[in-house]
């Protein structure tokens, strides 16, 4: 789904981007690497919070950088309200195998 959302022009790859495009309101959904760095995590989770950001804490960062086409990334942003609610949707029902994912709905 996330290669679709690339293809289709819906993706913010990187933490930096992802931060100007949540405070620019361009983002329906955000995918944070379970494995991002302190400093990634620190510049974003308060910033997504704070506007009240929906987001999904998934993947390793080889992975999520991967399913989007590129190197290793810690965030991912989607802009098109249909394809982010597909992700959201798709990961609350298992499609990663029933392990928990931690989402902003339920911090």
């Amino acid at each position: 789904m996330l290669g679709l959302a690339e293809r289709a022009g819906a993706v913010i790859p990187g933490t930096a981007r992802v931060r100007e495009a949540v405070r620019d309101g361009r983002v329906r959904l955000v995918l944070l690497a379970s494995d991002a760095s302190r400093n990634s995590r620190e510049k974003l989770r308060p910033l997504l919070n704070a506007v009240g950001q929906r987001f999904i804490v998934i993947a390793d960062r080889a992975t999520l950088g991967t399913a989007v086409g590129r190197a290793p990334l810690s965030a991912v942003g989607v802009t098109d309200a249909g394809l982010a609610d597909r992700i959201d949707a798709l990961t609350r029902t298992g499609a990663r195998g029933g392990k928990d994912v931690p989402r902003s709905d339920e911090r």
